[in-house]
């Protein structure tokens, strides 16, 4: 089981277990099961409300594979976290952004830190 870190500015991090492997386990849906406050609207992927920073703790291995959802490229190019040439680049080298959306981003078996709460998380 990973270790997910929350990290804000506005609040304590906290650490926790999460299930891996289930491709239904949400970050939104492990910080909500553990009262760790992302803000979020529409929960389906199409607002931006719930934008976070993922960074895999173990520099080993490979980054969060899990691949970006139609609607998570949308919303990364609308706000301008991800250009088009990112995009393109991310689907022939099999790699995954930085910024995602908790709603939309499935939990893997890996540790990562989870940045919320930061604004625009520049």
């Amino acid at each position: 089981m990973p270790n997910i870190t929350f990290t804000s500015p506005e609040h304590r991090d906290k650490t926790v277990y999460a299930p891996a492997g289930s491709h239904k386990e949400t970050i939104l849906k492990v910080a909500k099961e553990h009262h760790v406050p992302i803000e979020f609207s529409c929960e389906d992927g199409e607002c931006g409300t719930c934008l976070i920073k993922v960074t895999v703790i173990d520099q080993h291995k490979k980054k969060h594979a899990g691949h970006l959802t139609p609607k998570e490229r949308t919303v990364l190019k609308e706000l301008k976290k991800v250009s088009q040439d990112d995009l393109d680049r991310m689907d022939v080298d099999d790699l995954a952004p930085d910024y995602r959306l908790a709603c939309q981003c499935i939990v893997r078996d890996e540790d990562i830190l989870v940045e919320y709460g930061t604004g625009d998380l520049s």
